[in-house]
């Protein structure tokens, strides 16, 4: 092979980049088991709290190769929701709002009858909601311009009402885009500030939506309120340090003394003894005034005691403050947390203004040592209120001050600018905060009384931070709520058990596979066991690299790639037998197997990797995750059979070694096999015909089993203490759940039946809100305390909206059909006839029939859930790329035999059938492998995938059959009427032999 050292340069530098990338999860996890460690008590139990402090004094401090455990974290390979529990919502800004603010609080009948059509139509189509509005209020007010409605004080100097409806359409979606931004703006600043580690936060283009996933959260109801909850923008005073003088020294002077209790009492423990800490938090608000009097009573010591006193309290303060300025304290981020809990007693409170609120600046500063110090603010809130609030904004824009850095121009309403002139007059010299969720965004001193409620706000601002503090400071412009229009929840006991299900089968299905190839293969499946490894270690280490997410159907994916690896190294030992064969030398029969093999390879590859892509695009959430890792397998896999296992045959060649590429009861398992595929293939075609039309009857009395997220509603997974019966848990929630509900059997067995159940309600479909959420939850616990002995707990939660939900339905068809043309016209160019198109086409309709026919008739029938949902897509397109993998693999043996029978004229048929028996090892072989993988996959996979895993096995199953008994006969009935339009010069020899019984 040329280039072999380069190969090998390649591969170590890709090796050695996997091992830096996977060491960040090792070093993660380690220091994660020793936080565990270090809060676990003699009982055993976990201290939450001393856990998070632990890993709290380490996040911004380097641990591993000088990176702080916040990037190391950030570096590992991260777990998805589904592997370790945690939140998954898609936020949708409600556009309606954004219209009636853009609109003045109008109360026009027919402005609101149009809404309401466009919040319909929105649920039943994938229009943009303005055009919908825009559409439906020309139906009810077809002689209005859209400038009567929205030509205000809101608008002005944008439209006027001679402005045309092209230009206020135009107003609108930029208001309504503006306004998402701002909204994924707040989200994502929000979502920094929960603490949550890995948080990933995108829009979703196309719509007005945002999706966040937050790992390991375990209070969902805070999440929806922190999420759904409108953004609260506050101009107020600020306190310097001169006017809170007083109370950092009797803080300092309360430090000392908390310094010097917590000695006394530990000289005091009794042997044998824990001992205790003095509670201050405890003592009486008269601890301020007890240390004002010490405070006064040492001003009239001696100097030198005065000064020790001093000296000690600003030891004490600068302990927990940093001065950053004559008129600015901050902390270390790594003591905000200590902070907090000082600042926020009762009695530390006391020795500041009443009316003092604490608060944080929103991004912290890097020092020269690399500390990172957060401003802390004292804010003057008269009776709890800021003065000004950011309803009096009305517009905002980024700009350039006249020394030509970035600043930030605002406008207000009348109101805002009295309060404002105010306001400035009252501070001038002194600074005002601007603050937005209780986080200060700036804090400027005020230069000058400001009389028209126009002003500039500048600092050490970028750019983009101007363009964001613009963007916040419009937030209060236009009322612009959010909705949960999708979530789901999964408990951390059905992450953890998701884990072990993962990590075992996938263990499971590894090594099942390792000894199959070596079983089948003898000595040459050692190396193709080799590159499978290097293959797994590249696939984790590419994904480490990446910062992607492993989910479930992520492990899937692996595993599956584990068993279409092996599809590569076959193709190869195969052609390499072949070529033994026909008595050529080891050497040279490595050579021509690897050459005549690589169009195969390429060509199966190719369609499972376009189909990984259209996944990957089109996908979202689990889905993403098995794609990613699919697409990323068949990379690695490529690379580990054609340059790998190519080096390692090379190496044996070169120390004059043979391999066997077979077992004794392996190697004439498919020698001189001679089936006829095509004679009967009206008999196959009847077959499939009979099965899709039983499906078609299926679904059109019974229809399918539709997940939640394809019809919108809301799913629980349920838990009890003991078996249970779907019967029972249906009947005692009938009542509290009216409308369509479903109980299906979801995994967890007990003794003798399941503890588990799946639970589909329609109950407030149409509701999005947090309080409809609630009331679900309500009414679904109700109705759970009716099953007497034995307790349900809610294990994982999941709702769609209908809009939602008839988004993923359209995303779904289309994805399906993007995914047959590509591969159509993927055939196309590669085999230049459109017969081999029309074939691969028609199996792929044919699979996709067939596996919806088997989910509509099994739904019910099976003790598993068949539910037609987003996974269940990812798997049909799956098994389109591994059907389309071997029939693709068929057509390229098909083309090579028709290139060679160029002048003897044989016919289709035995053509046909001498390439099907050619590849039937190969079939077989990837084909087993890949079942025995999906069947370990289906039993220890768990029930997150027990749908999907049945999906791709029946797939598996159907692909291999459709590639032998339906896409190669239908090549042959197109070939031979394209023959038959052929001049052909001299007649057909009768055929004898093998070729008789292989004819038609």
């Amino acid at each position: 092979m040329q280039n072999r050292v380069g190969i090998l340069i390649l591969t170590g530098v890709v090796a050695l980049l996997c091992i830096y990338y996977l060491s960040f999860t090792f070093v993660s996890n380690s220091i994660k088991n020793d936080a565990t460690t270090y809060a676990t008590n003699t009982k055993g139990d976990v201290d939450i709290t001393k856990k998070q402090h632990y890993i709290d004094s380490l996040w911004k401090e380097p641990v591993y190769l000088g990176n702080t455990l916040e990037e190391v974290t950030t570096r590992e390979l991260g777990l998805g929701l589904d592997l370790q529990g945690g939140m998954h919502v898609v936020l949708e800004v409600s556009p309606s709002e954004i219209l009636r603010g853009l609109a003045g609080g109008t109360r026009d009948p027919k402005f609101e009858q149009a809404l309401k059509k466009a919040t319909e139509a929105q649920k039943s189509g994938q229009s943009k909601f303005v055009d919908n509005f825009i559409s439906a209020y020309k139906e009810v007010a077809p002689n209005t311009k859209l400038a009567t409605i929205f030509a205000n004080s809101t608008n002005r100097g944008k439209i006027n009402f001679q402005s045309s409806d092209a230009e206020v359409r135009k107003l609108i979606n930029d208001e309504v885009d503006g306004s998402i931004s701002r909204a994924f703006q707040i989200i994502q600043a929000r979502v920094d500030k929960f603490g949550v580690a890995n948080p990933n936060i995108q829009r979703l283009p196309g719509s007005g939506r945002i999706l966040i996933e937050l790992p390991g959260v375990d209070n969902p109801e805070r999440v929806r309120r922190l999420l759904s909850g409108a953004a609260k923008l506050e101009f107020a005073e600020v306190y310097t340090l001169n006017d809170v003088a007083g109370g950092l020294d009797q803080l300092g002077a309360y430090l000392v003394q908390m310094e010097a209790e917590r000695k006394i009492a530990a000289t005091q423990k009794p042997a044998g003894t824990t001992a205790t800490t003095t509670d201050t938090t405890k003592k009486d608000n008269s601890l301020a005034a007890q240390l004002a009097q010490k405070n006064q009573a040492a001003k009239g010591d001696s100097a030198k005691s005065d000064t020790s006193a001093t000296a000690a309290q600003n030891a004490a303060l600068t302990s927990l403050f940093v001065p950053m300025s004559q008129n600015q304290l901050g902390v270390y981020l790594k003591d905000t947390a200590r902070a907090n809990d000082i600042l926020g007693r009762a009695n530390v409170k006391a020795l500041f203004p009443a009316d003092a609120v604490l608060m944080w600046d929103r991004k912290a500063i890097v020092t020269n040592d690399n500390k990172e110090i957060l401003p802390l603010y004292f804010i003057r809130k008269p009776a709890g209120r800021a003065p000004l609030e950011g309803d009096v904004i009305v517009d905002a824009t980024n700009d350039y001050d006249d020394r030509g850095r970035p600043e930030v121009t605002m406008r207000m309403n009348a109101e805002g600018a009295r309060k404002w002139r105010a306001l400035t007059a009252a501070n001038i010299n002194r600074p005002v905060a601007i603050i937005l969720d209780n986080l200060v965004y700036t804090a400027p001193t005020v230069q000058n009384e400001i009389p028209n409620g126009s002003s500039s706000i500048s600092g050490n601002f970028t750019v983009d931070e101007t363009k964001d503090m613009a963007n916040i400071l419009k937030a209060g412009k236009l009322p612009a709520p959010t909705n949960i229009v999708e979530e789901a929840v999964v408990g951390a006991t059905l992450g953890s058990e998701a884990v072990s299900a993962g990590v075992l089968s996938s263990v499971v299905g590894l090594i099942i596979v390792l000894i199959f190839v070596v079983a089948y293969y003898g000595s040459a499946g050692f190396i193709a066991d080799l590159a499978l490894f290097v293959n797994l270690f590249f696939l984790l280490g590419i994904m480490a690299s990446l910062g992607a997410v492993l989910t479930m159907p992520g492990i899937a994916g692996i595993v599956l790639t584990i068993g279409m690896a092996v599809d590569a190294n076959v193709l190869i030992f195969e052609r390499i037998k072949e070529e033994l064969a026909l008595g050529k030398p080891f050497k040279q029969a490595i050579a021509d197997g690897f050459t005549n093999a690589y169009s195969s390879i390429i060509d199966s590859n190719v369609t499972t990797l376009l189909t990984g892509v259209i996944l990957f695009i089109f996908g979202t959430g689990l889905i993403l995750g098995f794609a990613t890792t699919l697409v990323i397998g068949i990379l690695t896999s490529l690379f580990a059979a054609i340059f790998i296992t190519r080096i390692i045959l090379e190496q044996y060649v070169k120390n004059g070694k043979t391999l066997a590429f077979g077992t004794s009861w392996s190697r004439n398992l498919f020698k001189d096999s001679s089936f006829d595929f095509v004679s009967r293939r009206k008999l196959y075609y009847t077959i499939s015909s009979v099965i899709i039309g039983l499906g078609i009857i299926s679904v059109i009395f019974k229809g399918f089993g539709l997940g939640v997220d394809f019809k919108g509603g809301r799913s629980y997974v349920v838990r009890f203490e003991n078996n249970v019966s779907t019967d029972d848990v249906r009947n005692a929630l009938e009542n509290e759940l009216p409308g369509s509900l479903e109980v299906k059997t979801y995994g967890g067995t007990g003794v003798g039946g399941a503890n588990q159940v799946r639970v589909t309600t329609s109950y407030l479909a149409d509701a999005t809100t947090p309080e409809a959420d609630k009331q679900t939850e309500s009414k679904l616990l109700a109705g759970l305390t009716k099953i007497q002995g034995n307790k349900g707990n809610i294990e994982s939660s999941q709702k769609v909206g209908p809009a939602i939900a008839n988004d993923l339905i359209y995303s779904a068809l289309w994805s399906i059909l993007l995914a047959v043309a590509v591969v159509f016209c993927y055939i196309l160019i590669r085999f230049k006839k459109l017969a081999f198109g029309y074939g691969a086409v028609v199996a792929l309709f044919h699979d996709v029939l067939i596996i919806l026919a088997i989910f509509s008739i099994g739904n019910g029938w099976l003790p598993f859930s068949l539910d037609v949902d987003q996974a269940f897509i990812g798997a049909l397109l799956t098994i389109m790329g591994y059907s389309m993998n071997d029939t693709v693999v068929v057509f390229d043996r098909v083309r090579e035999y028709l290139n060679d029978t160029k002048g003897r004229k044989e016919s289709i048929p035995v053509i046909i059938n001498n390439a099907l028996n050619s590849t039937l090892s190969r079939t077989a072989v990837t084909g087993l492998s890949t079942m025995l993988v999906l069947i370990v996959l289906f039993f220890f996979g768990g029930e997150t995938i027990r749908g999907f895993s049945f999906a791709m096995l029946i797939g598996v199953i159907v692909g291999t059959y459709s590639s032998l008994f339906v896409a190669t006969p239908i090549v042959v009935d197109a070939l031979s009427r394209d023959q038959l339009n052929e001049v052909v010069a001299t007649p057909e020899p009768p055929a004898t032999g093998k070729a008789a019984r292989a004819k038609a």
